[in-house]
Order: structure tokens, then C-alpha cells, then sequence
């Protein structure tokens, strides 16, 4: 078993160093165009990069805060190991398809050694569901954001972008009522029951179901007894995570500023440059999340920041840099996670 896993991990390390070449060749832009943009950042490069330090803190809290939850009997893993697992995790999650693909499957394999394998899986499961659930907050409290800025003017309001308003929160409360009733009832077993509907997965869906009907059940009863017997964990990973989503604005903040852009500076323009930047980010990940089955998302990440950014007023040549720059700050942290997966403690 030792052995395997020892494979598995030297395929998820193999894994993220040829999704940094993919990426590194699938630049829009060549290799001297690409460091003039990285010179042009100059010094704020350092802050576009070094928030993640605190983005992934946060993000590793929130697991945290699930695994040492009273359903896993008071486990205790230390943050040290955890936040090297959420790096690694996330860096294996930009470098492959459909997202969860490789970040996932490596954090249930690493985390079994230390909580046994359904307590490794049912976390896993309640902390992607966590990060999607606090995704859908943010994008949820951005239409207010969006029609608070278009009350005093700042913003455009007409029938198209209302409708469009009107759809996103539509959108965000059916995720709502879905990922409720999943929190509540558990949500494995459902899942694995909808896939034998797809065709060529009905067979494989009915041999899993009953192989494995014990587990399933003891995850599912694990996932729903956290809401219903830990609350005060539940509420601590959604804020923690719905903030590290907040953190994030400040990255496009930096390069708003780095062109000049601080809407009249003060504490009222730095105020206002945020807001815009807390919905670019809303927006484009959005867009990203939408069409998340392309690797590393390449090209929806760099439509979504130019269409966002455009959106509100700002010049397409900034959105470019935008995702350039976010790009860039990506292929700096798949480096460090898959480095990250060699070291053992």
C-alpha cells in the first residue's frame, strides 16, 4: 500500500510539472512580451504574489476547522501539514481539468494516513463543498455590491445587466438549496446514484454503490453531522473561506493601482478601487467556474478578466495584463505545491 501511494504521488508530481510546461507554452503572449509585463509589475509583484501566503492561511484554516470538528472526535492534524496539503491541493486543481481532479483525490490520499480513509474522504468532501458554498456567497453578495455602486452613479444599470443580475442570483440560490439539503442529508451516495444515469456509467454506478453501500453511508453520516452537531465549526470554515475570497480582491487591486487607477485616491477612492476589484474577481470567477472543464482553465481566465474589467469602464489592454500577471502568480504557486509534495513533514 506503502508503495502505491509512493506511485501516486510521484504521478500527481509528474502531473503538476507538465501542466507548468503546458501552461508556460500556452502563453497568448511570447516570452519577451511576457517579461515585459512581469517588469512593468516591477515590485508589486511581490504583493500580488506573497497575498496568497495569507489567501492559502485561510483557506487551510477552514479545513482545518472541519477535520478537528466535533464529528471527527477531536482529530488533531497540525496546520503546518495542512496548509502544505491545501498548496499542494490547489496547485494540482489549477493543473488539471474539471477542477477537483487531481487536488482532491491527493488530499483524501495524504490526509488517510493520519484519520483513516472515510474520514480523509467525507473532510475532503465537506471542505470542496465548503469552497464552493462560500464561492457562491461571494458572487451572491456581489449583485448588492454591483447595484449599490449603480445607485450613486458609479456603475451602468440597464434591462440587460438586470437581467443578467437577476439570473446570477437565481443561479446562486438554487446552489443554495442544493448544497443545504447536501449539508443536511449528505450528499455521496445521491451523487453516485445520479452518475448511473449517465449513459455508459449505469453499470459501474450500480457495482459501486453496492460494493461500497457501507462507506457511502458512513460518509454521508459524517458530512450531515456537521452541521447538525457542529455548527460553530460549520459557520468558521464558511467565513473563513468567504473572506479568503475577499483577500483575494486585493490582488487586482495592487495592479489597479500599479496603473494609477485608485478612483481619486483617499480612503473614499482606495475604498472604491477595492469594490471594483471585489467584483472583477466575482465575475471572472464565475465565468471561470462556468466553463471549469478546460485545463488550467486556459483562455477563460483571460476572457473573463478582460470582459470584467471592460465592464466597468477600464481599458481591455489592462484586463490582458490582469490575467497575464494572475497567470504568472499561478505558475509561481503550482511550482511551490509541487515542490511542496516532496516534503514529508
Amino acid at each position: 500500500m506503502k508503495w502505491t501511494k509512493q506511485r501516486l504521488n510521484n504521478f500527481f508530481f509528474f502531473l503538476g510539472i507538465a501542466a507548468v510546461i503546458v501552461m508556460l507554452l500556452t502563453f497568448d503572449v511570447s516570452f519577451i512580451e511576457l517579461w515585459e509585463y512581469i517588469c512593468h509589475a516591477g515590485y508589486w509583484l511581490v504583493p500580488i504574489v506573497g497575498i496568497w501566503i495569507i489567501i492559502y492561511a485561510l483557506n487551510a484554516k477552514a479545513w482545518q476547522a472541519i477535520i478537528e470538528s466535533k464529528y471527527e472526535e477531536g482529530e488533531h492534524i497540525s496546520f503546518g501539514r495542512i496548509y502544505r496539503l491545501t498548496i499542494t491541493g490547489y496547485a494540482l486543481n489549477y493543473a488539471t481539468p474539471v477542477g477537483g481532479l487531481g487536488g482532491e483525490p491527493y488530499r483524501i490520499m495524504e490526509l488517510s494516513k493520519h484519520i483513516g480513509n472515510q474520514r480523509a474522504t467525507s473532510s475532503v468532501i465537506l471542505y470542496a463543498m465548503m469552497h464552493f458554498f462560500a464561492h457562491f456567497w461571494y458572487w451572491f453578495s456581489s449583485i448588492f455590491i454591483y447595484l449599490a455602486l449603480a445607485a450613486i452613479g458609479d456603475l451602468p444599470i440597464n434591462t440587460a445587466i438586470a437581467t443578467m443580475l437577476g439570473i446570477v442570483i437565481l443561479f446562486c440560490l438554487t446552489a443554495f438549496y442544493i448544497l443545504s439539503k447536501g449539508y443536511r442529508n449528505g450528499l455521496v451516495t445521491n451523487v453516485i446514484h445520479w452518475l448511473g444515469h449517465v449513459p455508459g456509467l449505469k453499470g459501474w454506478s450500480h457495482r459501486f454503490e453496492e460494493g461500497h453501500a457501507e462507506s457511502l453511508h458512513n460518509i454521508d453520516t459524517q458530512i450531515a453531522a456537521l452541521y447538525a452537531d457542529d455548527k460553530g465549526a460549520f459557520y468558521k470554515s464558511l467565513i473563513l473561506e468567504y473572506f479568503s475570497r475577499v483577500i483575494q480582491s486585493c490582488e487586482v487591486m495592487f495592479m489597479l493601482l500599479l496603473f494609477g487607477i485608485d478612483c481619486g485616491g483617499g480612503f473614499g477612492g482606495l475604498l472604491l478601487t477595492f469594490l471594483h476589484s471585489f467584483l472583477i474577481v466575482s465575475f471572472t470567477t464565475l465565468f471561470a467556474n462556468l466553463i471549469g472543464f478546460l485545463p488550467m482553465q486556459l483562455g477563460v481566465q483571460e476572457g473573463g478578466f478582460v470582459l470584467s474589467i471592460a465592464a466597468l469602464g477600464l481599458s481591455a489592454a489592462l484586463g490582458i495584463f490582469v490575467s497575464i500577471i494572475c497567470r504568472v502568480r499561478e505558475i509561481i504557486w503550482i511550482i511551490i505545491g509541487i515542490m511542496l509534495m516532496k516534503i514529508k513533514n
